[in-house]
Protein backbone atom coordinates (compact mmCIF):
# COMPACT_ATOMS: atom_id res chain seq x y z
CA UNK A 1 0.00 0.00 0.00
CA UNK A 2 1.38 3.35 -1.02
CA UNK A 3 1.82 6.30 1.31
CA UNK A 4 -1.13 8.09 -0.33
CA UNK A 5 -3.39 5.06 0.19
CA UNK A 6 -2.31 4.74 3.85
CA UNK A 7 -3.11 8.41 4.41
CA UNK A 8 -6.57 7.91 2.91
CA UNK A 9 -7.28 5.00 5.27
CA UNK A 10 -6.22 6.90 8.43
CA UNK A 11 -9.01 8.90 10.10
CA UNK A 12 -8.85 12.62 9.75
CA UNK A 13 -7.37 14.46 12.70
CA UNK A 14 -9.94 16.16 14.85
CA UNK A 15 -9.53 19.89 15.22
CA UNK A 16 -8.50 21.03 18.66
CA UNK A 17 -11.31 22.63 20.61
CA UNK A 18 -10.88 26.33 21.15
CA UNK A 19 -10.09 27.27 24.73
CA UNK A 20 -13.03 28.80 26.52
CA UNK A 21 -12.85 31.93 28.59
CA UNK A 22 -13.25 29.85 31.76
CA UNK A 23 -10.34 27.54 30.94
CA UNK A 24 -8.11 30.51 30.11
CA UNK A 25 -9.07 32.20 33.37
CA UNK A 26 -8.37 29.05 35.40
CA UNK A 27 -5.03 28.53 33.70
CA UNK A 28 -4.07 32.17 34.29
CA UNK A 29 -5.11 31.89 37.93
CA UNK A 30 -2.97 28.78 38.31
CA UNK A 31 0.03 30.58 36.83
CA UNK A 32 -0.51 33.47 39.26
CA UNK A 33 -0.60 31.09 42.23
CA UNK A 34 2.58 29.33 41.09
CA UNK A 35 4.39 32.65 40.67
CA UNK A 36 3.18 33.83 44.06
CA UNK A 37 4.41 30.58 45.64
CA UNK A 38 7.81 31.02 44.00
CA UNK A 39 8.01 34.60 45.24
CA UNK A 40 7.22 33.63 48.83
CA UNK A 41 9.53 30.59 48.79
CA UNK A 42 12.45 31.75 46.67
CA UNK A 43 12.19 35.46 47.48
CA UNK A 44 13.43 35.27 51.10
CA UNK A 45 16.26 32.92 50.13
CA UNK A 46 17.33 35.22 47.31
CA UNK A 47 17.18 38.23 49.65
CA UNK A 48 19.39 36.41 52.19
CA UNK A 49 21.88 35.50 49.48
CA UNK A 50 22.13 39.11 48.31
CA UNK A 51 22.22 40.52 51.84
CA UNK A 52 25.01 38.18 52.91
CA UNK A 53 27.34 39.67 50.25
CA UNK A 54 26.19 43.29 50.44
CA UNK A 55 27.95 46.16 52.14
CA UNK A 56 25.84 49.15 51.15
CA UNK A 57 22.27 48.69 49.97
CA UNK A 58 20.44 52.01 50.08
CA UNK A 59 16.71 52.14 49.52
CA UNK A 60 15.18 52.04 46.89
CA UNK A 61 17.99 50.43 44.86
CA UNK A 62 17.08 47.03 43.43
CA UNK A 63 20.57 45.60 44.05
CA UNK A 64 23.34 46.44 46.53
CA UNK A 65 25.70 49.17 45.44
CA UNK A 66 28.68 47.61 47.16
CA UNK A 67 29.62 43.94 47.53
CA UNK A 68 31.85 42.39 50.18
CA UNK A 69 32.89 39.12 51.86
CA UNK A 70 33.64 40.68 55.24
CA UNK A 71 30.44 39.38 56.85
CA UNK A 72 31.43 35.81 56.05
CA UNK A 73 34.89 36.40 57.53
CA UNK A 74 33.38 37.98 60.64
CA UNK A 75 31.00 35.05 61.22
CA UNK A 76 33.72 32.41 60.88
CA UNK A 77 36.13 34.49 62.97
CA UNK A 78 33.65 34.90 65.85
CA UNK A 79 34.45 32.17 68.38
CA UNK A 80 30.96 32.12 69.90
CA UNK A 81 29.34 31.62 66.49
CA UNK A 82 31.86 28.95 65.56
CA UNK A 83 31.17 27.15 68.84
CA UNK A 84 27.42 27.18 68.18
CA UNK A 85 28.02 25.62 64.74
CA UNK A 86 30.14 22.91 66.37
CA UNK A 87 27.46 22.20 68.98
CA UNK A 88 24.71 21.88 66.36
CA UNK A 89 26.71 19.26 64.49
CA UNK A 90 27.35 17.43 67.77
CA UNK A 91 23.77 17.34 69.01
CA UNK A 92 22.06 16.40 65.73
CA UNK A 93 23.89 13.07 65.14
CA UNK A 94 23.58 12.07 68.82
CA UNK A 95 19.85 12.82 68.88
CA UNK A 96 19.32 11.01 65.56
CA UNK A 97 21.09 7.84 66.71
CA UNK A 98 19.34 7.91 70.10
CA UNK A 99 16.00 8.39 68.39
CA UNK A 100 16.69 5.44 66.08
CA UNK A 101 17.66 3.17 68.99
CA UNK A 102 14.47 4.08 70.87
CA UNK A 103 11.94 4.29 68.05
CA UNK A 104 12.91 1.65 65.46
CA UNK A 105 11.97 -1.33 67.66
CA UNK A 106 8.66 0.41 68.39
CA UNK A 107 8.13 1.05 64.68
CA UNK A 108 8.69 -2.63 63.88
CA UNK A 109 6.25 -3.64 66.63
CA UNK A 110 3.61 -1.20 65.33
CA UNK A 111 4.04 -2.64 61.84
CA UNK A 112 4.14 -6.37 62.55
CA UNK A 113 2.05 -6.92 65.69
CA UNK A 114 -1.54 -6.20 66.67
CA UNK A 115 -1.98 -5.30 70.32
CA UNK A 116 -4.54 -3.34 72.34
CA UNK A 117 -4.20 0.42 71.96
CA UNK A 118 -1.98 0.17 68.89
CA UNK A 119 -3.84 2.74 66.79
CA UNK A 120 -4.31 5.03 69.79
CA UNK A 121 -0.58 5.01 70.54
CA UNK A 122 0.29 5.73 66.91
CA UNK A 123 -2.07 8.69 66.76
CA UNK A 124 -0.96 9.96 70.18
CA UNK A 125 2.58 10.40 68.84
CA UNK A 126 1.29 13.51 67.08
CA UNK A 127 0.25 15.01 70.43
CA UNK A 128 3.63 16.70 70.76
CA UNK A 129 2.85 18.69 67.60
CA UNK A 130 -0.82 19.33 68.40
CA UNK A 131 -0.13 22.44 70.48
CA UNK A 132 2.68 25.00 70.91
CA UNK A 133 5.77 23.21 72.13
CA UNK A 134 6.87 26.03 74.39
CA UNK A 135 4.11 25.05 76.85
CA UNK A 136 5.39 21.48 76.89
CA UNK A 137 8.97 22.66 77.38
CA UNK A 138 8.00 24.88 80.32
CA UNK A 139 6.15 21.96 81.92
CA UNK A 140 9.23 19.79 81.45
CA UNK A 141 11.46 22.42 83.02
CA UNK A 142 10.19 21.56 86.50
CA UNK A 143 11.11 17.91 86.00
CA UNK A 144 14.48 18.88 84.55
CA UNK A 145 15.24 21.09 87.58
CA UNK A 146 14.40 18.17 89.88
CA UNK A 147 16.83 15.84 88.12
CA UNK A 148 19.50 18.54 87.56
CA UNK A 149 19.19 18.32 83.77
CA UNK A 150 19.00 22.05 83.10
CA UNK A 151 22.08 23.31 81.28
CA UNK A 152 23.34 19.78 80.56
CA UNK A 153 24.12 17.93 77.35
CA UNK A 154 21.70 15.13 78.28
CA UNK A 155 18.92 17.60 78.97
CA UNK A 156 19.25 19.16 75.52
CA UNK A 157 19.28 15.71 73.90
CA UNK A 158 16.06 14.73 75.70
CA UNK A 159 14.33 17.95 74.65
CA UNK A 160 15.35 17.55 71.04
CA UNK A 161 14.17 13.93 71.03
CA UNK A 162 10.61 15.22 71.36
CA UNK A 163 10.75 16.61 67.84
CA UNK A 164 12.18 13.41 66.32
CA UNK A 165 9.85 10.77 67.79
CA UNK A 166 7.11 11.29 65.21
CA UNK A 167 9.47 11.02 62.23
CA UNK A 168 11.45 8.08 63.59
CA UNK A 169 8.34 6.09 64.48
CA UNK A 170 5.77 6.81 61.77
CA UNK A 171 8.02 6.69 58.71
CA UNK A 172 9.82 3.43 59.64
CA UNK A 173 6.44 1.94 60.57
CA UNK A 174 5.23 2.79 57.08
CA UNK A 175 8.45 1.37 55.59
CA UNK A 176 8.06 -1.94 57.46
CA UNK A 177 4.34 -2.10 56.61
CA UNK A 178 5.05 -1.71 52.89
CA UNK A 179 7.09 -4.93 52.83
CA UNK A 180 4.99 -7.96 51.80
CA UNK A 181 4.94 -10.49 54.61
CA UNK A 182 5.04 -13.27 52.01
CA UNK A 183 8.75 -12.52 51.49
CA UNK A 184 9.50 -13.05 55.15
CA UNK A 185 7.35 -16.19 55.26
CA UNK A 186 9.13 -17.62 52.23
CA UNK A 187 12.51 -17.02 53.89
CA UNK A 188 11.33 -18.77 57.07
CA UNK A 189 10.03 -21.69 55.03
CA UNK A 190 13.50 -21.97 53.50
CA UNK A 191 15.00 -22.36 56.98
CA UNK A 192 16.10 -18.82 57.83
CA UNK A 193 15.79 -17.76 61.46
CA UNK A 194 14.00 -14.59 62.60
CA UNK A 195 17.18 -12.52 62.91
CA UNK A 196 18.47 -13.60 59.51
CA UNK A 197 15.11 -12.80 57.92
CA UNK A 198 15.14 -9.36 59.48
CA UNK A 199 18.70 -8.41 58.54
CA UNK A 200 18.72 -10.03 55.08
CA UNK A 201 15.19 -9.18 53.87
CA UNK A 202 13.17 -6.85 56.10
CA UNK A 203 15.79 -4.29 57.02
CA UNK A 204 17.30 -3.85 53.50
CA UNK A 205 13.83 -3.27 52.03
CA UNK A 206 12.88 -0.84 54.80
CA UNK A 207 16.25 0.95 54.71
CA UNK A 208 15.15 3.79 52.34
CA UNK A 209 12.28 4.71 54.66
CA UNK A 210 14.55 4.54 57.70
CA UNK A 211 17.06 6.71 55.83
CA UNK A 212 14.36 9.34 55.23
CA UNK A 213 13.31 9.20 58.88
CA UNK A 214 16.90 9.71 60.03
CA UNK A 215 17.34 12.69 57.71
CA UNK A 216 14.14 14.34 58.96
CA UNK A 217 15.12 13.60 62.56
CA UNK A 218 18.57 15.09 61.98
CA UNK A 219 17.02 18.25 60.57
CA UNK A 220 14.43 18.44 63.37
CA UNK A 221 17.25 18.32 65.92
CA UNK A 222 19.47 20.65 63.92
CA UNK A 223 16.74 23.32 63.64
CA UNK A 224 15.28 23.01 67.16
CA UNK A 225 15.50 26.33 69.01
CA UNK A 226 12.89 26.80 71.75
CA UNK A 227 13.60 23.73 73.87
CA UNK A 228 17.35 24.05 73.38
CA UNK A 229 17.19 27.69 74.42
CA UNK A 230 15.16 26.90 77.54
CA UNK A 231 17.22 23.92 78.68
CA UNK A 232 20.65 24.53 77.22
CA UNK A 233 21.50 28.13 78.08
CA UNK A 234 24.02 29.31 79.05
CA UNK A 235 26.17 26.23 78.52
CA UNK A 236 24.85 24.93 75.19
CA UNK A 237 23.90 27.48 72.55
CA UNK A 238 23.32 25.92 69.13
CA UNK A 239 22.93 27.66 65.77
CA UNK A 240 19.13 28.18 65.94
CA UNK A 241 19.48 29.49 69.50
CA UNK A 242 22.30 31.80 68.42
CA UNK A 243 19.96 33.38 65.87
CA UNK A 244 18.19 35.21 68.72
CA UNK A 245 21.46 36.94 69.59
CA UNK A 246 22.32 37.62 65.96
CA UNK A 247 19.00 39.33 65.25
CA UNK A 248 19.30 41.57 68.31
CA UNK A 249 23.02 42.36 68.52
CA UNK A 250 24.60 41.81 65.09
CA UNK A 251 24.25 43.55 61.71
CA UNK A 252 21.58 42.00 59.55
CA UNK A 253 24.22 40.97 57.01
CA UNK A 254 25.82 38.69 59.62
CA UNK A 255 22.40 37.23 60.44
CA UNK A 256 21.89 36.57 56.72
CA UNK A 257 25.19 34.69 56.51
CA UNK A 258 24.29 32.61 59.56
CA UNK A 259 20.84 31.85 58.14
CA UNK A 260 22.41 30.55 54.92
CA UNK A 261 24.77 28.34 56.93
CA UNK A 262 21.79 27.04 58.88
CA UNK A 263 19.86 26.25 55.69
CA UNK A 264 22.67 24.44 53.82
CA UNK A 265 22.32 21.08 55.65
CA UNK A 266 18.55 21.13 55.11
CA UNK A 267 18.91 21.66 51.36
CA UNK A 268 21.58 18.98 50.95
CA UNK A 269 19.87 16.32 53.07
CA UNK A 270 16.39 16.90 51.64
CA UNK A 271 17.88 16.57 48.15
CA UNK A 272 19.27 13.17 49.15
CA UNK A 273 15.92 12.07 50.60
CA UNK A 274 13.80 13.37 47.73
CA UNK A 275 13.80 10.23 45.58
CA UNK A 276 12.72 8.08 48.52
CA UNK A 277 10.03 10.51 49.68
CA UNK A 278 8.55 10.73 46.17
CA UNK A 279 8.35 6.94 45.79
CA UNK A 280 5.08 5.07 45.98
CA UNK A 281 6.10 2.14 48.19
CA UNK A 282 6.63 4.30 51.26
CA UNK A 283 3.29 6.02 50.75
CA UNK A 284 1.53 2.66 50.67
CA UNK A 285 2.85 1.84 54.11
CA UNK A 286 1.09 4.80 55.69
CA UNK A 287 -2.23 3.00 55.16
CA UNK A 288 -1.88 1.39 58.57
CA UNK A 289 -4.88 -0.62 59.69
Amino acid sequence: MSVVEQAAVLPAARPRPRPTARSVALRSLGVVFVLALLVFMVGPILWLALRAFSNVWPYPRFLPSDWTMKWWHSVFADKSLGHSIKLSFEFAPVVTVASAVICLPAAYAFSRFNFPGRRFLLVSLFATNAFPKIGLYISMAGVFYTFNLMGTFLGVVIVQLIGTVVFMTWIPTAAFSSIPRSLEEAARDAGAGPLRVFFRITFPLAAPGIFVAMILSFLASFDEAQGTFLVGIPNYITMPTEMYTLVLNYPEQAAAVFSILLAIPSVILMSLARKHVMGGRLAEGFQIR
